[in-house]
């Protein structure tokens, strides 16, 4: 399985997510945001989190018109898998790959600390690991993490059972406690809590490490 880490200007879990990714089986290659093209064969593109440049406009704003951005969308309109991190989730939102938009915190405040998430659908290759309902513990980092849709955008995640990951409790005054959501295909992931960062034991937990084993064990028998 080939996995591409997207590296923006102000990254900062690029190299953590490729190590993730490496120790669940994946061969990884980085990707500078100025590329024009992804590695030959490529299955996954990952957007780690980050302070990308032009956060002061839009958080994400600005990255999803990078010359790599039209690659990424050919991608995913291939159906190939993506994964958005944190600030590579608000990229995925400005890219149209995923409906929805990261807004300030409630209270106007950075969170940086374990949350605790709930597993809201494992049908997807990336929570096929986890049971349904079950509750993991994953660090958050963020200031731009309130996630909100319109009503009819909420009624259709649930609906159709797209919502990934709800925080419990509530943390940032998310829409629903969503901290995570898939596209309408299932293989576009945007999530704000940072798996990579509880994937090895010596980090201090490994909850994030079933979602890397998973996704990269479907991808492999598909």
């Amino acid at each position: 399985m080939k996995a591409a880490v997207i590296t923006f200007p102000g990254s900062n879990c690029d190299r953590d997510l490729a190590v993730a990714l490496q120790q669940a089986g994946s061969e990884v290659t980085q990707v500078w945001h100025k590329d024009t093209a992804l590695p030959d064969g490529t299955d996954l593109v990952a957007v780690p989190g980050g302070f990308s440049y032009g956060d002061h406009l839009r958080c994400g704003a600005i990255a999803a018109h990078s010359p790599i951005a039209g690659a990424l969308r050919d991608h995913a309109a291939r159906g190939g898998y993506v994964l958005g991190i944190c600030n590579g989730f608000q990229v995925l939102t400005e890219l149209g790959l995923l409906p929805g938009a990261l807004m300030r915190n409630q209270g106007l405040t950075f969170i940086c600390k374990p949350a605790t998430l709930r597993v809201a659908t494992t049908d997807s290759d990336f929570t096929s690991g986890y049971q349904g309902g079950q509750t993991i513990t994953i660090p958050v980092a963020h200031h731009d993490g309130n996630y909100q849709i319109a009503p009819e955008g909420l009624a259709e995640l649930q609906d159709q059972d797209r919502i990934a990951f709800t925080y419990a409790p509530a943390i940032n005054g998310s829409v629903a406690d969503i901290a995570g959501v898939l596209s309408a295909n299932r293989r576009v992931l945007g999530m704000m809590p940072h798996p990579e960062r509880a994937a090895d034991p010596a980090l201090g937990g490994q909850d994030g490490a079933a979602m890397f084993s998973s996704l990269i064990g479907g991808l492999q028998h598909a």
